[in-house]
């Protein structure tokens, strides 16, 4: 009886591993290709199944191998990791991705397309400057706070008391301390640029997605959520009841 040919691969940066099998529970055959390599190899190959873990770049290279006509499927990396046996290495963590596809339960995860990994790339920006803009302005609280300078609650007035302190020369705001909070607020201010040029950016794709304004006629729900939905979830018809679809984003019945 002949069986369909598999291949596990464990991605890395530069070199990656492949496991073949042709039977469950047998490896025929091993790679260790590099980048350049990796593409050429599945060109050669007969269309087979091929398992990645879903991290990293797992994405591209599942659109890049499902166009030369295999069949590719993301497993979660953490039902991967319990297959793996002895020291983890990559020649390890390719054979736990051959053990991982034989168990029915584990769920693949949807191969992304360029457009939702730009949604999210765009929406990584996002949170990564504001947690940076609000890192500078708990810095500035906290230091004004110990020259018993004190600024109300609410990220929207920590600049402009800044500003007005340091164009007041008569302030209590040190002379010394000056150019270094001048900055801090131009940084602050950069920050709140960046964020509205790409929320301007994102409202702009929504509106050129009909996933988008279908998700926007829902109540409480704007372009920033809609647009992350789409960009993290993707096809929501993979999940058998709306039960299923609150578990994956982690909310519980009560």
């Amino acid at each position: 009886m002949n069986h369909p040919t598999t291949y596990a691969v464990d991605l890395a940066k530069s070199v990656f591993e492949i496991a073949v099998s042709s039977h469950p529970g047998h490896v025929r055959e091993r790679r260790r290709l590099s980048r350049e390599r990796f593409l050429n190899f599945f060109a050669q190959q007969k269309p087979g199944t091929v398992f990645l873990e879903a991290c990293g770049s797992a994405h591209h290279w599942a659109r890049s191998m499902r166009d030369l006509g295999h069949n590719v499927v993301l497993l979660p990396p953490h039902r991967v990791r319990p297959y793996v046996t002895g020291n983890k290495t990559d020649r390890a963590d390719a054979t736990a991705l051959l053990e991982a596809a034989r168990n029915r339960d584990i769920r693949p995860v949807p191969i992304k397309t360029v457009e939702q990994q730009s949604l999210a790339a765009l929406h990584r920006l996002r949170s990564a400057w504001i947690a940076a803009r609000t890192a500078r302005i708990n810095t500035v609280r906290g230091l004004l706070r110990e020259l018993g300078i004190f600024i109300p609650l609410g990220a929207k007035r920590v600049r402009p008391v800044l500003q007005e302190l340091l164009e007041d020369p008569d302030s209590s705001l040190p002379h010394a301390l000056r150019p270094a909070l001048a900055e801090a607020a131009d940084e602050i201010a950069q920050f709140e640029r960046r964020l509205a040029d790409l929320e301007t950016q994102l409202n702009a794709l929504a509106r050129a997605m009909p996933d988008v304004q279908l998700l926007l006629t829902i109540p409480g729900i704007g372009p920033i959520t809609a647009t992350a939905l789409v960009a993290f979830v993707g096809d929501p018809h993979r999940f058998p009841s709306g039960r299923h679809f609150a578990s994956y984003l982690g909310v519980s019945p009560k």
